[in-house]
């Protein structure tokens, strides 16, 4: 019996359970294990050579730090970290790790010591041997000539080191036993060493762990983000401790940072071309006469994946800089930090990039302006891009100190770091370039007088850029203005709304069928937001009492941007910007898009007065003569005098008592006068229109050109605005199918993915994205016409760059919205809306033929109908392909007849095929770049998707002025 009870007791079954519950058999088995450590560690001559003692080092390293954690979660006493403690058993298995070359044994050794770490009983962090014994192993297993670690093992190294600067931070009192200050003596000793070299005065054995951090900040996942959080923990420490605030200050940690970061920048290609991956190219490409650039080994593509890593590195560790600064409460530590990021990284790298770089040369152009607008909208530290656009635009004052510090002893250390990184700058053969002579604003003016359509893209996305997030540096440099007192004069109510109905008409007479009073409340609103999160608008629309308490104030020596300025006619990137809006219909679709969001953004700025350049001046009002509505038939003026003379006299008022009541009277009569002519809309007159206003009616102009010469054009827009619309819904909800009004029955159809529609590549002829549109055109077919009852979208960033353009949604209509209830375009714009009303009376193409509901499935069509429709889609590829250009005389009318009889059922392939020859004359072949305006031509799908582009951008203009008028006051009624 006493076998089988001790056989089913579970104490028997496992003892060391029993063990581990008694202190005194769990003490006496820990110190068994570390007797067993110590006399294999002596007895082995060559642990790198004995593997049988290496195994056995790690078993007993093993079971130490089991028992330790075992312990860590029991009740007290625990004797085996008292132990450990008494013993100092740390220092023992450090010599051992450090002298095994041995990644297990290290391994297990450095996860006994983050077990002790975390003891938070005998204070281990506290105390200087523990602190001297760690350092020392990680140090050498770190260092050049030690053991190459794995991943996982060079992972809990740097999160023990973390661990040791999070308790450093929780409690500043553990700093000394890790952070040794020199003494003053050993400062000048030190300084007397360096004399005449470019080096920290600081030496590593000071603050092992804080070198230990830096040597891993520029590494990538768990292990970087562990270095780099670490060393920020530390540079926060510093506000409390001057030793290592001096100590910070006086090291080379902002030269190994500032070189760290300019040693990713460089491994980023010097040359580069945008691109997007074939299987993954937008819609609003596809439709369009989009061609992948060429890349080579010198000039990468932008969906490289070596490029997006290295990119997304360098703006990580550009990221951290940020971190460090946010930080970093000391005034002194920052400074430094930002004197070595604008000497070495500015002034060393990123500005001799943009000084060398060229769009003749294979996209160098290119890459550095996609890396300089990346930095931009990747950093928000106000001091951090106060230096840098300080620097490119040669603005001064660059490096002006927040604050007047005392002289102290960190202040002298700073200086004398200042003047050893001047003297390195001054030690070089040739004088670097500045911005005095070439700055910024050169350089993209430059690129936006490009032929290079890439580097005109590019020049335009950082100007957006910019304007949206940095505006207060665009003010003087970028742009040409004026400063206004306060407001300047504002637009009356009349001019107000006449110019948005001047929009709003233009974006009607484009035609469509969409529900135009919905779109554009839904874009109202959009805009809305934007403008309110416009860091210009907070100080606009918030009171100045409010303001000044509750808005930040800008970095000490930021360029203040003055509060209201106005565009001279001459600003040169005015100027250029509107040039490139008028060939809008020959750009390229991503040209088009960064143009339209470079305007918008410029007039989004609250501080710009749209008066001059997308209004006109209030000073060119001029009023058509009518008849004062106040006087009578006699002339006599309209007054109360009657009635008050009345009153006053039977009150017994005195003269002048009445002399002021009608004194009233007259001003108020006034008041009303200049409310009623506030009201009214003075005369349009073209000459004193601002120049892109001629250029938007001119481009309106152009699409009625296009209508007459090219057949059946309002139903190919319709068509494409159709396509756009159900993308769109493609991507946003993949998984669902799609089901149309004209649908009847329970039948669901699915709906092909956009990967199908798109097709398996990209095909090398010029016209070959027609495939694409054909393919998807004739997908539209089989889901009927697409359903507009979902909610439209007001334009978003990221679909204007990667996605189906905010266009897509905004078809145009016939009847528009506007402020103040006009339905009928005002006739003085001379725009013919009968185009945009005879598209709502046709009736809808439908590819079966003529006769067939758009919502018919192909089942229920004879041979004759599926044959039409092969005709008909076969005519609409010739029409989309044929090419046309901007003057009358090349939109030459394309021969259609809308009543020719359709082939019979028996019709063969080479009688379709002749079919289409008979509309298409060949000229498919793209132009050449260097060609004028005048002579460029692209295809009528092209012009079909900048026409929907065009009409979005009409009518975000139109909400962008009157969401401005109500938004920051700027229309008078008065």
């Amino acid at each position: 019996m006493d076998f089988w009870s001790r056989l089913l007791s579970p104490l028997a079954a496992n003892p060391r359970k029993d063990h581990a519950k008694d202190p005194a058999k769990r003490l006496n088995r820990f110190e068994k294990e570390y007797a067993d450590l110590l006399s294999t560690w002596r007895t082995s001559s060559n642990l790198s050579r004995d593997s049988e003692a290496a195994e056995t080092l790690e078993i007993c390293l093993q079971e130490l730090t089991n028992i330790l954690n075992d312990e860590s979660r029991r009740p007290l006493p625990h004797p085996c970290i008292q132990y450990a403690s008494i013993k100092q058993i740390y220092v023992p298995i450090g010599k051992i790790a450090t002298t095994s070359y041995n990644e297990w044994i290290i391994k297990e050794a450095v996860l006994l010591f983050a077990t002790l770490v975390e003891s938070e009983e005998e204070a281990f962090v506290e105390t200087s041997t523990f602190s001297a014994s760690l350092t020392n192993l990680l140090v050498r297993i770190t260092g050049a000539n030690s053991v190459p670690l794995g991943m996982d093992t060079e992972s809990r190294v740097v999160e023990l080191a973390f661990n040791i600067t999070t308790k450093i931070r929780l409690d500043p009192a553990i700093l000394p036993a890790w952070f040794k200050s020199p003494l003053p003596e050993e400062r000048g000793a030190r300084a007397q060493d360096n004399q005449g070299r470019f080096a920290g005065k600081t030496q590593r054995v000071d603050f092992p762990l804080f070198y230990i951090l830096v040597d891993y900040i520029h590494h990538e996942g768990k292990i970087g983000d562990f270095a780099r959080t670490g060393l920020l923990y530390i540079i926060e420490s510093a506000s409390s401790s001057a030793a290592l605030e001096r100590w910070i200050v006086e090291s080379d940690l902002s030269t190994l940072m500032a070189t760290g970061l300019g040693a990713l920048y460089s491994q980023l290609s010097r040359k580069l071309v945008i691109d997007h991956l074939p299987h993954d190219l937008p819609p609003i490409l596809a439709l369009s006469d989009y061609q992948h650039p060429v890349s080579s080994y010198e000039i990468i593509s932008s969906c490289s994946p070596d490029f997006q890593s290295h990119l997304e590195t360098f703006l990580s560790h550009l990221l951290f800089w940020q971190d460090v600064l946010n930080h970093c409460r000391s005034v002194e530590v920052k400074s430094t930090l930002l004197e070595h990021f604008q000497v070495i990284f500015l002034q060393q790298l990123l500005y001799p990039s943009l000084l060398e770089s060229s769009d003749i040369d294979g996209g160098s152009s290119v890459a550095v302006l996609t890396y300089l607008r990346r930095i931009l909208e990747s950093l928000d530290h106000p001091e951090m891009i106060n230096l840098i656009l300080h620097y490119l635009l040669a603005l001064p004052d660059a490096l002006a100190s927040s604050q007047k510090t005392s002289r102290t002893a960190v202040s002298d250390a700073r200086k004398r770091k200042s003047m050893d990184l001047t003297r390195m700058m001054l030690e070089k053969a040739e004088e670097p370039a500045t911005p005095l002579l070439f700055n910024l604003v050169d350089l993209v003016l430059s690129c936006l007088r490009s032929r290079n359509q890439q580097t005109i893209r590019v020049a335009l996305q950082l100007v957006s850029a910019i304007l949206k997030r940095h505006h207060r540096y665009a003010t003087f440099t970028l742009l040409r203005t004026d400063v206004l007192p306060n407001k300047g004069d504002r637009r009356t109510v009349g001019a107000h709304e006449q110019e948005i109905d001047f929009f709003t008409t233009l974006a009607g007479s484009i035609g469509g069928k969409a529900d135009f009073d919905e779109i554009y409340s839904h874009l109202l609103k959009d805009t809305t937001s934007r403008l309110e999160s416009h860091p210009s608008s907070p100080r606009l629309i918030t009171p100045q009492a409010l303001a000044d308490k509750h808005i930040p104030s800008e970095p000490a020596g930021a360029w203040r941007d003055a509060q209201h300025h106005a565009l001279r006619p001459e600003d040169p990137l005015s100027s250029v910007v509107t040039k490139l809006l008028e060939t809008f219909f020959l750009n390229p679709v991503e040209t088009n898009l960064s143009l339209t969001e470079t305007i918008v953004d410029l007039a989004a700025c609250g501080n710009i007065n749209l008066e001059g350049w997308l209004a006109r001046s209030p000073d060119t009002y001029t009023y058509e003569e009518e008849k004062d509505r106040l006087e009578q038939e006699d002339g006599s003026p309209v007054t109360a005098s009657t009635p008050v003379s009345t009153s006053a006299s039977a009150a017994g008022q005195s003269q002048e008592n009445i002399d002021d009541m009608l004194s009233d009277s007259l001003d108020e009569q006034q008041r009303l006068k200049s409310m009623e002519r506030c009201r009214s809309r003075p005369k349009w007159e073209s000459s004193r229109l601002p120049r892109i206003l001629h250029v938007l009616k001119s481009l309106t102009d152009q699409v009625a050109t296009y209508r007459e010469k090219i057949p059946r054009f309002e139903e190919l827009l319709e068509q494409r605005r159709n396509a756009f619309q159900t993308a769109e819904a493609m991507l946003e909800t993949p998984s669902l199918p799609v089901r149309t009004a004209s649908q009847k029955g329970p039948r669901t159809p699915e709906r092909p993915s956009l990967d199908e529609a798109r097709g398996t590549g990209s095909p090398s002829r010029p016209s070959g994205l027609e495939v694409f549109a054909q393919r998807f055109l004739s997908e539209l077919s089989e889901l009927g016409t697409p359903s507009r009852s979902g909610s439209p979208k007001g334009r978003k960033e990221q679909k204007r760059r990667t996605g189906t353009p905010a266009s897509a949604v905004f078809p145009g209509g016939a009847r528009t919205s506007t402020p103040n209830n006009t339905m009928t375009p005002p006739p003085e714009f001379n725009a013919d809306s009968s185009d945009a009303r005879r598209s709502g009376r046709r009736r809808a193409f439908s590819p079966a033929g003529t006769g067939t509901d758009v919502g018919a499935t192909p089942g229920e069509q004879d041979p004759v109908a599926q044959s039409q429709a092969s005709a008909f889609a076969a005519i609409d590829q010739s029409i989309l392909a044929r090419r046309v250009g901007l003057s009358d005389d090349r939109v030459k009318p394309i021969p259609f007849n809308p009543h020719k009889e359709a082939p019979p059922a028996s019709v063969t392939d080479e009688a379709e095929t002749s079919m289409v020859d008979q509309y298409d004359d060949g000229g498919s072949t793209a132009e050449p770049d260097d060609t004028s305006p005048s002579e460029q031509t692209v295809s009528v799908s092209h012009v079909l998707t900048n026409v929907i582009i065009l009409q979005s951008f009409l009518l975000e203009l139109a909400s962008l002025m009157q969401v401005r008028a109500g938004l920051f006051d700027e229309v008078r009624y008065v």
